[in-house]
């Protein structure tokens, strides 16, 4: 199945463009196609980048009216939908709809340092005031709940001794763009799954590796079901 990307975010969207060079680097082989670039902010970078690429725009004016969220989504017929960076709740008639294909990624290895209000700086602020020594990048599923969803992958990165908030969130930025794009690549091929217990399930390390563009960072994909044998 070709799925039909969405990406949703409010500010320049580097973790976008990161998608957007993953699928070109994927080329043919790409089982997603970036089909809709939505903001809530009329003036974001992410929308300038969308154009360059030329993938279609959207200006989201009501972020909490899901039946117009469901319309535009449906319009472009969406499969597949990434939060980068994108600042609004989003709807649960387009989560539950689209259940197990919403995806967000989180600067913080949840479910640390997630949850209302837990973005940008705040979130390497507060690992610092912790005294944390790794943080890194978590992309998950998304449910009715704040950073609550199944967690699909994460990225881990050290934190410094003389770290500030902002050579931190650096860090942690370019683990997100290479844990990113392989999270959406992995769901699209269905190697990592929503199951109907509401958790993740992926598969074997072989096969996904098989599968993935080889990252520039180790990542930590939600495990395979162990294997059982009858006693």
């Amino acid at each position: 199945m070709m799925h039909r990307l969405a990406c949703f975010a409010s500010g320049g969207g580097s973790n976008v463009q990161s998608i957007l060079d993953y699928h070109a680097a994927l080329g043919a082989a790409a089982p997603f196609v970036p089909a809709l670039v939505a903001s809530n902010r009329a003036t974001a970078g992410v929308l300038t980048r969308a154009a360059a690429a030329g993938v279609p725009t959207a200006l989201v004016e009501q972020p909490a009216d899901g039946p117009a969220l469901r319309t535009l989504l449906e319009v472009h017929g969406i499969t597949l939908i990434a939060l980068a960076g994108y600042l609004k709740f989003v709807p649960a008639e387009v989560t539950r709809h689209w259940r197990g294909t919403v995806l967000n990624v989180h600067p913080s290895l949840l479910p640390q340092f997630g949850g209302p209000g837990m973005y940008g700086h705040r979130v390497h602020e507060a690992v610092l005031a912790a005294g944390a020594r790794e943080s890194g990048a978590t992309v998950h599923f998304v449910d009715d709940v704040y950073d609550g969803g199944a967690v699909i992958g994460r990225a881990r990165v050290p934190v410094h001794a003389d770290d500030t908030a902002d050579t931190l969130a650096a860090r942690v930025l370019a683990a997100e763009h290479a844990l990113y794009p392989r999270a959406l690549h992995a769901v699209a091929l269905g190697l990592v799954t929503l199951g109907t217990d509401g958790r993740a399930h992926g598969a074997s390390d072989a096969a996904r590796s098989a599968a993935l563009l080889p990252s520039p960072v180790a990542l930590e994909f939600t495990p395979a079901p162990a294997s059982t044998s009858d006693s």
